[in-house]
């Protein structure tokens, strides 16, 4: 081979090399398409849930189904409800045996950070936060120094808006587009964490399963959050 000739294939293959690389790298906006792809086909899904802000942990399973119900059914702690059925919120809090109940509509839809592991919330997040990767596109270990380790892809979401209620959100992403991981910082620059786990989708979750019926013993505070008549 002469010297020309081997310059020639040098530059071939390195141009071949180069855009294969190009190839396979994704901007994290087209990153964030492809998990709202895999989860716009989950019509429901079910999975351990862990919730952690500052030294309290509560935990149990988390229920959805789409388009907006949502149901937590906590074991830490013990019997503690969440429970959305598309049109009303119950809160049951058993330590002081309290039950709190609002009525929503579209206009009011649940954005807390457990919702936001599903194809409305990713609608959202798209909608109100700009995207990017958090240090890099290449996955890394969910937590460093841990005994098992998890690898996931990790993508920083700031806020568009002042008027959302996490000015950053951290998403670390397992290599099957499923949501491991949200870490919320809100406006207080307080931290709150949603690790899922065990995710199961599309059993036929039925619509039963989101209606909540408190102990009778419960007092019942209703529409806490705001009257639905203003």
């Amino acid at each position: 081979m002469t010297y020309r000739n081997f310059l020639i294939f040098l530059i071939f293959t390195v141009s071949n090399v180069l855009y294969a690389q190009t190839q396979q790298i994704l901007t994290a906006t087209d990153y964030f398409e492809r998990i709202s792809a895999v989860y716009s086909e989950v019509k429901d899904y079910q999975a351990d849930v862990t919730i952690t802000k500052g030294g309290t942990e509560m935990s149990g399973t988390l229920f959805h189904k789409y388009p907006d119900k949502l149901r937590i059914n906590f074991t830490e702690p013990e019997e503690q409800t969440i429970a959305f059925d598309g049109k009303r919120l119950v809160i049951y809090i058993p330590r002081y045996r309290v039950t709190m109940s609002q009525k929503l509509d579209s206009k009011n839809q649940i954005t807390g950070g457990a919702s936001l592991a599903s194809r409305e919330g990713l609608v959202l997040l798209k909608r109100n936060y700009s995207v990017a990767y958090l240090e890099s596109p290449d996955p890394v270990p969910l937590d460093s120094g841990a005994e098992v380790v998890e690898m996931v892809v990790k993508l920083k979401l700031l806020w568009k808006s002042t008027q959302e209620g996490f000015r950053q959100i951290d998403l670390s992403v397992q290599p099957d587009g499923y949501i491991r991981r949200i870490v919320g910082v809100t406006p207080e620059n307080e931290t709150v964490q949603f690790d899922f786990k065990k995710i199961i989708i599309n059993q036929n979750i039925p619509d039963a399963r989101f209606e909540y019926i408190p102990p009778a013993s419960a007092n019942v505070f209703e529409n806490f959050l705001f009257d639905p008549g203003n």
